[in-house]
């Protein structure tokens, strides 16, 4: 074998040694030095590992030996197969996608959410604050108490594996599968309450001019009312509300439906005892225990808020004992109040106004009588009055301010009238007062930079000079509309009182209010209802359904909570409160519906068809206009300014030709446009002719004593117009209200 000139053979065929020792301890070289130094110095770089030493600690003599990826031959691969320029940064993605999937692995079985983590995020972030064994007692509070009165399933993901007891819900024999079959986790409740009698509401000759009033006690069927209006399952409003105005008897001597209606009967009475849950085999009971099992992770498959710790184990009261009407002590539960909420800003209008024109018109107030019906429970409606601005502090005397002046407002002096005084209250809303009024939040809603989040967007609140002004730095301190008027300051965002125009919209209020909503009804219980409201009919079956509920936004499945029911101090309130606090106390309605969805709370806070509140919504938005109920909006502002080629309608039609069926109308704001612009005043005859007088002149330029002619009024008469003539028309005594029932003074 020739030998190389570079690296001489031995006789044996090895390679000679090419360098020995210097007595310093460095390499000599013979020969081709220079090509035999470069080698030995170069000698590791085709090895795909090089070792590396580290310092063991505590032990100064010895070095830990590892094995690591030698960048130099990786270097060179890269380039050599892709290039100088695509090379290294191939090499670099490969590097970080190596670490990204060590660091996969790691969030997915060494932590405790067990998750893969989203290496891009998708959609909103996530808000969830508690664990899973924490929901789950969350919906055995909720379905032992009486709020789930549904047959819906319970989502998979709470993971029960027993049942719990339904007492809203009527006792039914099943066949229980061998427990081999069945699956680890159980999706339904069991019923133990008294059985359901579905009502058919006629009125009855010869009294069939006006349609009867709800049986007292009883209740409406969501499930039956999801199947017939569900728009995710392509049900139309029209179809809807005919089903509502059959199923509640709202077409008094006017029904052309011919045949059996047992699918679209909704309104039900509890019959019969309930059975005694206590007494049921023990592997039913509802445990408030965890529910996970085996060695899977109790909190797998939930995506916690990231930045934050699990909140603590939730602790609840024994959840209130379910009594059907039938077996209540008493007409009205003090556990279920009858309160209708409303919040208002600013100086009173024609808005509220309306709204509780409308309250005396569609409600059972017992006004027809001297004595009310005893086996009646008479709703109230509380209408709470910020004062002034938003972020604004209350005056020590605001109370007495306030009333002075509702009594020296046209629009609002007659609901002060003593007969009254039992069903409309006017209360003062003090923020401060009410937050602290929360047990969830009241230690800690003050740390908050600011209380007005609307869906993640902060408006920033300039603190106090003086922060001992004030009991809460985020609240900025009282400034009279005197001192805004003169500072020029009255429309700056923090100044205004309520929404004059669309270009000055009172945005903090706006947001205030969907804090005040969520605040009143988990505080007092009750249905908070936006001002932009009207009753279109009695709302009793909606008080006998025991569970919370708001409704759809309009074709997303979303919240809207324009009208917003929850149960006082329930545990699905504790859940929303504890949630907002820790998302920055964001009662955006888009973003209740990321907390529900997230801890798939959403069955507890039922998403009802925008048909019964808001039917005109899907058709603004350009949904069903093929088939649209009556009247047909394209807009918002049809019902303030009707299109004149639909005019005619209000004034033919009148009250029972406006989405007949509907339990409310909500015209979103629109608070500058009056509801009757030939007469904006209240017309409510001679017992409040003094505040009819007042407005009247400050409207209209005309003295009281200007000839009242039809000549000056409107041709066509609007939608909005109609209706607040027909409220005042029962007010005056010149009609009976929509269930035939006469105003007695």
């Amino acid at each position: 074998m020739a030998a190389s000139i570079y690296f001489p053979q031995r006789g044996n065929g090895l390679t000679e040694k090419s360098h020995h020792s210097s007595p310093n301890g460095l390499p000599m070289y013979n020969g081709s030095s220079a090509v035999q130094e470069k080698w030995q110095r170069h000698k590791h770089s085709s090895s795909w590992l090089i070792p590396i030493t580290l310092p063991i600690p505590g032990v100064r003599t010895r070095r830990l030996r590892l094995m690591a990826p030698n960048p130099t031959r990786l270097h060179q691969l890269s380039v050599s197969r892709f290039g100088r320029t695509r090379g290294p940064i191939l090499l670099v993605v490969g590097i970080i996608a190596a670490v990204y999937c060590v660091f996969a692995l790691h969030k997915r079985f060494a932590t405790e959410d067990k998750a893969w983590p989203t290496p891009f995020p998708v959609g909103e972030p996530p808000t969830l604050v508690y664990r899973r064994e924490d929901l789950q007692r969350i919906w055995e509070w909720e379905v032992a108490a009486g709020h789930y009165p549904s047959t819906q399933k319970i989502p998979e993901q709470i993971g029960l594996t027993k049942p719990p007891y339904n007492p809203a819900l009527p006792s039914r024999r099943s066949n229980s599968l061998p427990s081999r079959f069945r699956s680890p986790t159980v999706t339904h409740t069991l019923g133990t309450g008294s059985k359901r009698v579905y009502l058919d509401l006629q009125s009855t000759p010869p009294d069939v001019a006006y349609p009867p009033r709800p049986v007292p006690g009883s209740i409406a069927d969501m499930d039956v009312i999801m199947e017939h209006c569900d728009f995710s399952t392509n049900k139309y409003v029209r179809d809807c509300l005919e089903v509502l105005r059959l199923g509640g008897g709202l077409d008094a001597g006017n029904r052309v439906r011919r045949g059996r209606m047992d699918d679209w009967k909704y309104i039900y009475v509890e019959n019969g005892e309930g059975e005694n849950s206590t007494e049921s085999a023990p592997f039913i009971k509802p445990a408030f225990a965890l529910k996970t099992q085996g060695d899977l992770d109790e909190n797998s498959g939930l995506t916690k808020k990231r930045g934050i710790e699990w909140e603590a184990h939730m602790r609840l009261s024994p959840p209130p004992p379910y009594v059907s009407h039938t077996h209540s002590p008493t007409v009205c539960d003090d556990e279920s109040p009858r309160v209708f909420h409303m919040f208002w800003t600013g100086p009173f209008t024609d808005k509220p106004y309306t709204a509780l024109m409308s309250f005396l018109f569609t409600q059972n107030l017992g006004l027809n009588t001297d004595r009310p019906d005893p086996t009646v429970c008479r709703p109230q409606f509380w209408l709470w009055i910020n004062p002034g601005p938003a972020a604004a502090v209350p005056n020590p005397s605001a109370l007495s301010d306030m009333f002075d002046q509702l009594k020296n407002n046209a629009w609002a002096s007659p609901f002060l009238h003593p007969r009254f005084k039992d069903v409309i209250q006017f209360k003062l809303w003090n923020t401060t007062e009410q937050l602290d009024g929360i047990p969830e939040i009241k230690d800690e809603w003050r740390s908050l930079g600011s209380l007005f989040n609307s869906g993640g967007w902060v408006e920033k609140v300039p603190a106090p000079a003086d922060s001992q002004s004030v009991s809460n730095a985020t609240i900025a301190p009282p400034v009279s509309s005197a001192a805004a008027k003169a500072s020029g300051d009255e429309d700056d965002k923090l100044n205004r009182v309520g929404s004059k125009s669309p270009s000055s919209y009172d945005r903090l209020s706006v947001i205030l209010s969907d804090m005040a909503r969520f605040i009143l009804t988990h505080r007092y219980g009750g249905i908070y209802l936006d001002a932009d409201t009207i009753f279109l009919r009695d709302w009793e079956e909606l008080w006998g359904w025991r569970g919370a509920f708001a409704y759809r936004w309009s074709r997303l499945e979303k919240y809207n909570t324009a009208v917003l029911r929850l149960n006082k101090g329930s545990a699905l309130g504790t859940f929303l409160f504890r949630t907002a606090l820790k998302n920055g106390l964001d009662f955006h309605p888009m973003t209740i519906a990321r907390y529900t969805k997230d801890a798939y709370m959403e069955g507890l806070l039922l998403r009802l068809p925008d048909a019964l509140f808001d039917s005109a919504w899907l058709n603004t938005e350009q949904f069903q206009i093929e088939r649209p109920p009556q009247p047909f909006f394209t807009d918002f502002g049809d019902f303030f300014e009707t299109p004149l080629v639909s005019s005619g309608a209000p004034q033919a039609l009148g009250f029972d030709g406006f989405f007949k069926g509907a339990y409310s109308y909500h015209f979103h704001n629109f608070w500058w446009k009056p509801f009757d612009s030939s007469r904006n005043y209240p017309d409510l005859g001679h017992r409040f002719e003094q505040g009819e007088r007042m407005q009247r002149t400050a409207t209209t330029g005309h003295n009281y004593a200007h000839p009242d002619l039809v000549a000056d009024d409107k041709r066509d008469l609007d939608w909005s117009t109609v209706l607040k003539r027909t409220f005042e028309a029962y007010v005056r005594g010149e009609r009976p209200n929509m269930y035939g029932e006469w105003l007695k003074w």
